[in-house]
């Protein structure tokens, strides 16, 4: 693989978190994005929630998912990252016959380091489509359960406890469901 080619370059990345992060910091000091946003998801998300708010966050919670793991899915060269696994995962399997500190073991470890930065470079690449509306999503929720009272979901977990797992739950049987790497 090329260096610039397939793994292409962080600065993307990096621009969307960067505006995903004054996204963040603005919320209250830019009324535009706080409004917009209120806008868009009040009558949608909101009324979810209003309607039965466990199930309600439930299904966000699962919408979210879905669509992470299908840009997942979409926006990252699935066969290539397969490729890099598989090849890192034989050198670990030839790393576990080697002695620690042997110079053979030194060499394998520096060339699996070598996967890194391609993996992680494919990995990232839905973070450029996703960033932006997750912040506004996450401020929106802020918002939305402190306004009525930050309710707890099964009486003990907050709106992001309950949104962390449940994404997780969803995430796993979604990446099995769509054969995402």
């Amino acid at each position: 693989m090329d260096d610039k080619g397939k793994e292409g370059s962080f600065k993307p990345i990096l621009i969307v978190m960067l505006a995903s992060l004054v996204i963040a910091f603005f919320w209250d000091k830019i009324p535009a994005i706080k409004n917009t946003a209120h806008l868009i998801l009040d009558p949608s998300a909101g009324a979810l929630l209003n309607l039965n708010i466990t199930y309600g966050m439930t299904l966000i919670v699962l919408v979210i998912s879905v669509f992470m793991t299908l840009l997942q899915k979409y926006a990252t060269d699935q066969e290539t990252l397969r490729g890099l696994k598989k090849e890192q995962k034989e050198l670990q399997a030839e790393l576990k016959k080697l002695e620690r500190g042997s110079k053979e073991y030194n060499e394998l470890s520096l060339q699996s380091l070598k996967f890194m930065g391609p993996m992680m470079k494919l990995g990232m690449r839905p973070v450029i489509y996703s960033g932006v509306p997750l912040i506004l999503f996450f401020r929106w929720f802020m918002d939305f359960f402190t306004a009525i009272g930050n309710p707890k979901f099964f009486g003990f977990l907050s709106w992001f406890w309950f949104y962390l797992i449940g994404s997780m739950v969803f995430s796993m049987i979604l990446r099995k469901v769509f054969k995402v790497v």
